[in-house]
């Protein structure tokens, strides 16, 4: 069924192309000419507004004077008006129906889903409001059933009815409330449209100017073709028998007729619901498949494409300036080359990618979901430059031996300013010869005059080796950063699971001590799992935050204790404890830190046991790379989007 869908999507696009090109094609810029009609239909509803008189004896005169005394404006804007708001609708439809049929409506998508969902009912219900103004027998129909129909509620109990539209009682007063209703939905549709696109990765408000004209002129033809005219004038000592109705915006008023207003409630209501659970609901793509690398150039950047997400949607989560129009294969803006490793395209426009591309190593990002690690190149759009990384020279102010293998290195800067990063973020230590280790900072922000790093001794690992043997205080490195996108989300109010492995402590502490700084009232809990005693390097810190915050909870756990250990605590592998604790994670956010199998390990079993794909954020490192990337990256093979080897 979603597959017959999606081929029919593409077929219509393709027709679209032939005749629009696929720079032009209007489906692929369905939310920006929403945006840009509902602009049009603001500046025609300023003209009508400044005609309209909120009197019930005068409202249709006025509108009527307004249509034909100077149809060469009014008329004309009138008919835009509501042709605009057609159309307003129509793109918004279209717009969810496409992203539904594509399956962008899920993972960390779901915010634009129903934000757009509550948009286009607030759009729906200023065009219903809209018919009510002309008083004419169709508003007439119109506001007689909506007061009947919100009189059903029990807490209105029929007042709507006895207080405005009873024959005695239809006064200035109901088309002052009209009025007002019909200024204050706009605006609210305004406010949750910028919301929408705020928190919508690359939203775009205007559509090229080629197609605002040609949008602009096709809605002026048809509003002198066939220009919007009111009916009779109302007259509420009869019942409008015979009227000329709009099955455009008002399909739901014979279902109030024939079935009654509580039952077109549940209807309604039941529609709702079900279009806003439609992320969550099944057929969803589980946390099972692997969650694959991606080394992004030019960000210079790796990240993870968790289950079932195309290249697009990864490089959008992490903010990267990838370039797309369409998101669904359509229009090839976000095509790109594969330069390494293996991907699956999902339907799209054969046109757009040909066989002999995808031969010479191209694939489009919004279709193509990586099926291996993978390493891709692409252009940002232009005016879009990929986020610089700044090089820095720090001078080691403090080396300390927090274990056998762990060493505490602090930096300064060179001069007297400090480090801007986020909590959680790392930075990239350059070698002499270029080479690249990276370490997360250890220190929260508001304290970044120091910057903490922890150095786990890797078996002849160039850098670490170093750090344990020869380099003393006093000695500069150079390093670029900061770096990453594994952060603490602030705006989210659920209960966060941190999860550390050995040294995975480092950016886990960055971010609960600015959690502590900051004052986040946030339930929170530690899981550090190391596989001896001796590992829990700063345990005794850990312990200090448990007993001074009564929001965070420390649970170590030893996966092989050794006798000595003397461990009465728990055990086994961390995730585990975890899920132990916590069968149902549906209202938690999780932070993992830790090696790359604990990563792969811990992923899918949090998805499986209820985290939602944009509550589950991770942070995992290889100490040697699986295979050589073709790059000056080459030693730095990092999940998460932080970070490379550390050795």
């Amino acid at each position: 069924m979603q597959r017959t869908a999606q081929n029919a999507f593409l077929a219509v696009e393709g027709i679209f192309n032939a005749f629009f090109g696929e720079r032009l094609n209007p489906f692929y810029y369905l939310g920006a000419i929403s945006y840009f009609l509902f602009w049009v239909v603001i500046g025609t509803g300023l003209y009508i507004y400044a005609f309209f008189e909120t009197s019930v004896a005068i409202a249709y005169p006025s509108v009527e004077s307004l249509t034909h005394g100077q149809w060469f404006a009014g008329g004309i804007l009138r008919s835009l008006h509501r042709y605009a708001s057609d159309a307003l609708v129509l793109a918004m439809v279209l717009h969810l129906l496409r992203h539904f049929t594509f399956g962008r409506h899920r993972g960390f998508r779901w915010f634009s889903w129903i934000s757009g969902l509550a948009a286009l009912w607030l759009a729906y219900a200023s065009g219903i409001n809209g018919y009510m103004l002309p008083w004419d027998r169709l508003s007439q129909f119109v506001v007689t059933a909506t007061t009947e129909w919100f009189d059903a509620l029990p807490v209105i109990g029929g007042s709507m009815t006895r207080n405005f539209v009873s024959n005695a009682n239809v006064s200035d007063r109901l088309f002052s409330l009209l009025s007002f209703i019909h200024i204050g939905l706009p605006l609210s549709l305004l406010a949750v449209l910028w919301i929408h696109t705020q928190r919508t990765p690359g939203a775009k408000t205007s559509p090229p100017r080629a197609l605002m004209i040609g949008t602009l002129a096709s809605l002026t033809i048809l509003s002198l073709l066939k220009p919007a005219l009111s009916q009779a004038p109302a007259d509420m000592a009869t019942q409008a028998a015979v009227i000329d109705f709009d099955w455009f915006y008002l399909p739901v008023y014979p279902l109030i007729q024939n079935w009654g207003p509580g039952q077109t409630w549940l209807v309604v209501l039941g529609a709702t619901l079900l279009l806003a659970a439609l992320p969550w609901l099944p057929p969803r793509r589980r946390g099972s498949a692997p969650a694959w690398s991606i080394a992004v150039h030019p960000d210079e950047r790796i990240l993870t494409a968790r289950a079932g997400e195309t290249l697009l949607d990864a490089g959008l989560r992490e903010g990267l300036p990838m370039p797309f129009e369409c998101r669904n294969g359509g229009c090839g803006v976000c095509k790109a080359d594969l330069l390494r490793g293996e991907v699956r395209l999902q339907p799209h426009q054969e046109s757009v990618l040909t066989a002999a591309e995808r031969a010479a190593g191209k694939t489009l990002l919004c279709c193509a979901e990586p099926l291996s690690d993978v390493e891709i190149g692409y252009v940002p759009p232009a005016g879009v430059k990929a986020l610089p990384v700044k090089r820095h020279l720090g001078r080691v102010t403090r080396l300390e031996p927090l274990a056998a293998d762990v060493m505490r290195l602090c930096l300064r800067l060179e001069g007297s300013a400090a480090l801007r990063f986020h909590a959680g973020q790392y930075i990239n230590i350059v070698l002499a010869d270029g080479a690249k280790r990276s370490f997360s900072f250890a220190t929260a922000p508001h304290a970044a005059d120091e910057i903490e790093l922890h150095v786990r001794r890797i078996p002849d690992g160039r850098f670490t080796t170093e750090v344990f043997t020869r380099m003393k205080v006093g000695d500069t490195l150079r390093f670029e950063g900061p770096l990453g996108a594994f952060t603490l989300r602030e705006d989210r109010g659920k209960p966060i699971i941190f999860v550390a492995g050995s040294t995975g402590f480092a950016p886990v502490k960055s971010m609960l001590e600015h959690a502590f700084h900051t004052g986040l009232k946030r339930r929170m809990v530690l899981y550090w799992g190391v596989r001896k005693r001796d590992d829990l390097y700063l345990g005794a810190l850990a312990e200090q935050w448990a007993r001074e915050h009564a929001n965070f909870t420390f649970v170590p756990v030893l996966s092989e204790p050794r006798p000595e250990d003397r461990w009465s605590g728990r055990t086994g592998l961390v995730h585990e404890a975890i899920l132990a604790d916590f069968p149902d994670l549906s209202a938690h956010q999780v932070y993992a830190c830790g090696s790359a199998q604990m990563v792969a390990a811990a992923h899918p079993a949090f998805v499986e046991h209820g985290i939602a794909s944009d509550d589950c954020f991770s942070d995992a490192f290889h100490l040697a790379p699986q295979r050589p990337l073709a790059s000056a990256q080459a030693d730095m093979v990092k999940l998460g989007g932080t970070g490379g080897t550390n050795g």
